[in-house]
């Protein structure tokens, strides 16, 4: 995957700590995968891509 350039609402590594738990692992637990995947991305940037949207609105 290419490194992408920061947009305005990044979470910080400040604020990605506080809420990481709470996302990726709860995350995780309620949605189990069958194969063990693990993911294509990266929960952190599906929270960037989520806050980026809502910040931008869906054009």
């Amino acid at each position: 995957m290419s490194k992408r350039k920061p947009h305005k609402t990044d979470l910080p590594d400040e604020q990605w700590a506080l809420v990481v738990g709470q996302v990726s692992t709860a995350w995780k637990a309620a949605h189990p995968s069958v194969s063990g995947h693990q993911g294509r991305y990266a929960m952190r940037e599906i929270i960037h891509a989520l806050l980026y949207q809502g910040r931008t609105g869906c054009r």
